[in-house]
């Protein structure tokens, strides 16, 4: 960490940015300067960014923090490592990519499902973590195109009018205002449904003074409790701020109540959300007086992603739109953990400033054991539940996976069609070719709230997992560093064998009441530690998890599946019990009903990577070689702690397809850092010796393969002379080179026999069996290079 070099800025640099004004770090002096592509513009000079106010210091723009020369990049949307929808990669046949989805697969039974069979338990009481974390936007693993700082003055509307086709009354929602034949709809009236007044004229104009203090320049923008007007606080450095109408009321009782009933939003305070400084009267209105955020909102984005690409939806990239996601959830998780609900998330909510995110227009905040004020939301973004039972949580969260999706594709008919439902992801290729983004969605956004995430930090968790895989797909193969899971410990296992016992492993839950005494229990037999566990104090989660992974280990499924089916009894979303299941279901080789518990488990927890190495090796026992390819490949690209035991597994679904050169391949992604290097290199020798149309070059890798890692001398003689004995097969049959290798050894039939001889004898020095030791001295003798002495 070292201190920010902007002139006047007291900040600290941290991941290469200021924690206080955002800029980019500056190289210390002797340190290589960014390369540019053209010559840097002088410090004073406008920034070249498209709508940005900013001038360039010290090499970076002083607003919205684009390096000189750089505005090109800056200003055009960054390439997408996944996709957008619609896309199918080059290559693909998207017919044939359907077997790689999970979705496809049978998933055990959970949450709302399980609780309507049976259980005693019908609503979801528990509640969610309370662990954070804190990023940048991208959250350090993709970048997203920064957005230039909007000139306050010039967001002000020169002719404020309200379009017809957006004129609604707003008390009965029926259409007011609009034309009638020639005569032109009126911005003022009654609506001639329900005869409520309108009016679609700003009440304020520029100049205007509210409340003595906030100096009216304009209306910014029409929203749904009328204008939305800029000023100047006259008290506060002419700072600008934002005026939203609160009511409009002759009743000044009505009026103060209203008034007093949003006051709480004043303390709100949070660097991502919109920051509410004050409440006004003026002429029988009420004003909530907000911090002006100049940036451009998700949606004004999209609308200029769209005239890009000529009128048509052009959606983010998945890896751009999780950002968002991932970088505002913190924002929701302050206001939930204040008893609030933000209630109208949608793209048009959330505007970027540079390379960071704020939350703006709290409207419709309220108090989530509120039953009596108002609720405000909009048609496709608003959980089904909200109109009979009022927001929540869980509501909130559907917002932001509703959010999430427009972001990502065109979803034609979220209004209408699709009012609650998603689109099918065999059918969706943003979803189809992203099978994680599809169900962490399908998660946020389930008819049954207490399906859904249980908080914003939980969401964000498996979004940023999400997020993670994404990138990966999309880089040069360079698998991802390891990052820590909240759920799962780290893959133990790199080497070629991959069992039930050597999966992840759970980790405990800090919180459940019988962990201590559960960590004061002695290492034991599983018949000794089953009897142990008989007498707990009490029956928690962990105990009845604790007596399945102890029946597992002593072989008893009867016993797994009864404190299993304990747990779920308690809590039906608890997914812990049906990992257990599925290890039960490994073991006991029942392919399918570990398929069934891996893949609702994945459904479940969908940014983690443990179910997908599970369900990868469920599928592979169980014969769907084209799905288990495809999840390890994800576990591979991913994580660094996963990529040994993914790579074996690939290696081992290649190979059983008869295709060697992938095998090789995989085993190739094994890093020289990994204690399953050596068995790699062993691995991808036999696999080589192995092909039936191997040539001498291949037969070369093999021999190299060995000659790079130490390995015990019986196992390297009996690799090397395999090797040598195909070299002169090949050899003596005319398929050498008088030029070429084997090795370290000359592809020659008197070079390649005394290289066999010396390898056979080598072995029968240390065989202890003396049948076997003489067979392999006349193997020698057979293979020897005679000569006349």
């Amino acid at each position: 960490m070292s201190t920010c070099t902007q002139p006047g800025c007291t900040g600290s640099v941290v991941d290469g940015y200021c924690d206080v004004c955002g800029m980019a770090a500056t190289p210390a002096s002797g340190s290589p300067a960014p390369a540019a592509s053209a010559a840097p513009s002088a410090d004073g000079s406008a920034c070249a960014v498209p709508g940005c106010s900013g001038h360039l210091l010290d090499g970076w723009c002083d607003v919205c923090g684009t390096p000189a020369g750089d505005a090109a990049a800056a200003s055009a949307p960054a390439a997408s490592p996944a996709g957008g929808a619609g896309e199918t990669p080059a290559g693909v046949d998207s017919a044939a990519s359907v077997a790689t989805s999970s979705s496809r697969l049978d998933s055990a039974a959970i949450g709302s499902r399980r609780a309507a069979s049976g259980s005693t338990v019908t609503t979801r009481t528990r509640t969610g973590s309370t662990r954070t974390r804190a990023a940048r936007l991208g959250a350090g693993l993709t970048s997203v195109p920064p957005a230039a700082a909007v000139d306050a003055a010039r967001a002000v509307l020169t002719d404020p009018q309200v379009p017809e086709n957006k004129r609604s009354c707003a008390s009965c929602g029926g259409p007011v205002g609009r034309s009638q034949g020639d005569r032109p709809g009126r911005p003022e009236g009654f609506c001639p449904a329900c005869g409520a007044p309108y009016s679609f004229t700003p009440k304020l104009t520029p100049g205007e003074l509210v409340a003595n203090q906030y100096l009216v320049a304009g209306a910014l923008a029409h929203g749904g409790l009328g204008w939305i007007y800029l000023a100047r606080d006259r008290n506060v450095s002419d700072r600008w701020v934002v005026l939203k109408g609160l009511l409009n009321s002759g009743d000044p009782d009505a009026l103060a109540a209203a008034i007093a009933e949003q006051r709480f939003l004043a303390q709100v305070e949070h660097p991502l959300i919109v920051e509410i400084f004050n409440f006004v009267t003026h002429e029988d209105a009420g004003y909530i007086v907000m911090e002006f955020v100049g940036g451009r909102s998700l949606k004004q984005l999209l609308k200029e992603r769209m005239r890009a690409a000529g009128g048509a939806y052009d959606p983010l990239p998945v890896d751009q739109a999780l950002a968002f996601v991932v970088e505002v959830l913190p924002a929701f998780q302050y206001l939930h953990d204040l008893g609030l609900a933000y209630c109208d998330f949608k793209p048009d909510n959330l505007v970027q400033v540079g390379d960071a995110v704020k939350l703006i227009d709290l409207g419709g905040v309220r108090r989530i054991d509120d039953d009596d004020s108002a609720i405000y939301g909009t048609v496709g973004y608003q959980a089904p539940e909200v109109p009979q039972v009022g927001t929540s949580v869980a509501s909130d969260l559907y917002t932001v996976g509703r959010t999430l999706v427009v972001l990502v594709l065109e979803f034609t008919g979220y209004q209408g069609r699709h009012l609650h439902s998603l689109p099918d992801p065999v059918t969706t290729p943003v979803f189809r070719d992203n099978d994680s983004l599809y169900w962490l969605v399908a998660k946020a956004c389930a008819p049954d709230p207490a399906d859904r995430f249980v908080s914003a930090d939980e969401m964000r968790g498996q979004a940023l997992g999400v997020l993670r895989e994404v990138v990966a797909r999309g880089s040069d193969g360079t698998t991802l560093t390891s990052a820590s899971s909240e759920y799962f410990a780290t893959p133990a296992v790199a080497t070629s064998r991959l069992d039930w016992d050597q999966l992840p492993d759970l980790r405990p839950d800090t919180a459940d009441p019988q962990l201590a005494w559960l960590l004061s229990l002695a290492p034991g037999e599983p018949e000794e530690r089953l009897r142990e566990l008989a007498a707990a104090p009490e029956d928690t989660a962990e105990v009845w998890l604790a007596r399945a992974r102890e029946s597992l280990r002593a072989g008893d499924a009867t016993g797994v599946s009864a404190a299993t089916s304990s747990l779920l009894q308690a809590d039906p979303w608890d997914w812990r019990a049906l990992w257990v299941g599925g290890l039960s279901a490994l073991a006991a080789g029942r392919w399918d009903d570990a398929q069934a518990a891996f893949n609702a488990v994945y459904r479940q927890v969908p940014g983690e990577l443990a179910p997908k190495l599970a369900l990868a090796l469920a599928c592979e026992r169980g014969g769907r070689l084209d799905l288990a390819e495809t999840l390890y490949g994800t576990c591979a690209a991913t994580d660094a702690a996963y990529v040994a035991p993914a790579a074996f597994g690939m290696a081992r679904v290649r190979a059983a397809r008869g295709d060697s050169r992938g095998a090789v391949t995989a085993l190739d992604l094994v890093p020289s850092t990994s204690r399953g290097f050596v068995e790699s290199r062993r691995l991808r020798a036999e696999v080589l010796i192995d092909t039936p149309t191997a040539g001498l070059a291949a037969l070369d890798d093999a021999m190299r393969s060995i000659e790079s890692v130490r390995m015990l001398d019986a196992e390297r003689n009996l690799l090397s002379a395999r090797i040598l004995e195909r070299a002169l097969e090949a050899v003596t049959s005319g398929g050498g080179s008088p030029t070429g290798t084997v090795g370290s050894h000359a592809a020659t039939e008197s070079s390649l026999r005394t290289a066999v001889e010396g390898h056979l004898r080598a072995l029968a020095r240390d065989e202890p069996d003396a049948g076997r030791r003489v067979e392999l001295v006349d193997r020698a003798n057979a293979v020897r290079d005679w000569s006349l002495t």
